[in-house]
């Protein structure tokens, strides 16, 4: 209790600065994640991107981003070991080793466009520091096999439904004799679809902490209205969209893919809406828990209200992120995993959206970046192997093994550093 007492004002600080740094590297890394299919499809410019993202990533991570939540990340550590409850000191380190180790690895990452996950980055960091600072038994493992075993299951679920979403908009619309006419007719429901699931992502992901007390069925009906509301405002944007003769002479499906274009703007926000909702519980559980444990002057407890200071810290550390790096990860996502269209991006996005919404669902922990580099890939398979851009993919695969025992490795080295320094 006297580390607290002594240093508590220090530790919180850095603790701050460590969560800004985490929140900044969920912002460069995996809100690119969100918005790199509509930016490499060119529905949106990279400025336009980075606009509409820090408005409604902040807006999910501030509103929505949780008043209550479980402190110790995800349930991965017992908080009721006895060497934590005499040392709790052990803990706020950890948690500190956490968020740089968490920071540090997304920070390398970024530099070279690896999309990374942000969630197994801070599990890694938290397993790493626990089995060793504390003891293996304080670590559940059977949470963390869970977590692994989706590594697996959310890029494979996504993939196979990018690839029927793409296929159906081929038979639908592009392989008809009269392309733009059965867009006009056929995307509608594609709307509607599109509504549904983007509202699905963010009231069971999102809204669940501002108060809503809505159950799964509600959710589902209130969904299905605010699709309709899309299908009905779509089908009124859609009038003014004409077809362009001369531009599909150049580019076959050019007026077609400007009907897609539309419905790539909605996806986008609302994917970046539920993204800072849900994700930003990464940068500030941590530091939540840190600032409950230093607040009662050494008590732990498992859950833990959120203060509004430390969701507006993880709010700015991820547009910050966003806007000075997130461009490197976006071009990997966009461009260089396969070649984008707004149909095949709208596909994509579609798809990542409907895998969170069954894994929210059904409670298997999901990546948000597995789940689209998996659609992508999914659309891309979808004209053939060829159509992608192997090594990239392998470099990718390659980064996802990594995140978990780099994020482990490095909580391990900040952890007996603090130790080193507070004592």
């Amino acid at each position: 209790m006297s580390i607290i007492a002594e240093y508590g004002t220090i530790l919180l600080a850095l603790a701050c600065l460590f969560g800004f740094f985490m929140a900044w590297g969920v912002g460069a890394n995996d809100v690119a994640n969100a918005m790199g299919t509509s930016v490499g499809s060119k529905a949106l410019t990279i400025k336009q991107a980075i606009c509409i993202a820090i408005l409604l990533e902040f807006a999910g991570a501030y509103l929505a981003g949780g008043s209550v939540t479980d402190t110790i990340r995800k349930g991965i550590i017992d908080p009721n070991i006895s060497l934590l409850v005499e040392n709790p000191h052990l803990l706020v380190y950890g948690m500190m080793a956490a968020l740089l180790a968490a920071g540090t690895w997304l920070l390398v990452a970024t530099h070279y466009g690896w999309p990374v996950s942000t969630t197994h980055s801070i599990i890694g960091a938290i397993v790493g520091f626990a089995a060793v600072g504390i003891s293996t038994e304080a670590v559940n493992w059977s949470k963390v096999s869970s977590i692994v075993a989706s590594w697996v299951v959310s890029p494979v679920m996504s993939g196979t439904l990018a690839f029927m979403i793409f296929m159906s908009v081929q038979k639908l619309i592009l392989d008809t004799d009269n392309p733009f006419k059965n867009a006009k007719r056929y995307v509608p429901i594609y709307m509607f679809l599109v509504g549904f699931m983007m509202s699905m992502v963010t009231l069971v992901k999102g809204l669940k902490h501002i108060g809503l007390p809505l159950d799964y069925t509600q959710s589902i009906l209130l969904a299905i209205a605010i699709g309709l509301l899309v299908m009905i405002a779509g089908k009124i944007s859609l009038t003014k969209i004409k077809e362009d003769v001369q531009a599909d002479k150049e580019f076959h499906f050019s007026s077609v893919e400007k009907v897609f274009g539309v419905m790539m703007i909605f996806t986008a926000c609302s994917m970046a809406f539920a993204h800072g909702s849900n994700d930003v519980a990464n940068a500030v559980g941590p530091l939540a828990a840190i600032a409950s444990i230093i607040g009662s002057g050494g008590e732990i407890s498992g859950r833990a209200g959120m203060p509004s200071w430390v969701l507006l810290l993880g709010a700015a550390g991820i547009v910050v992120g966003l806007a000075t790096y997130g461009y490197r990860v976006m071009a990997t996502i966009g461009t260089h995993i396969t070649e984008l269209t707004p149909s095949r991006g709208f596909a994509a996005e579609l798809a990542a959206a409907s895998t969170v919404v069954l894994a929210s669902g059904t409670g298997l922990p999901v990546s948000t970046t597995h789940t689209l580099v998996g659609a992508v890939l999914g659309v891309g398979l979808a004209r053939g192997i060829g159509a992608l851009n192997l090594r990239v993919i392998g470099t990718i695969f390659m980064s996802w093994l990594i995140t978990l025992p780099a994020g482990a490795f490095l909580a391990i080295v900040y952890y007996h550093c603090l130790h080193f320094i507070f004592g």
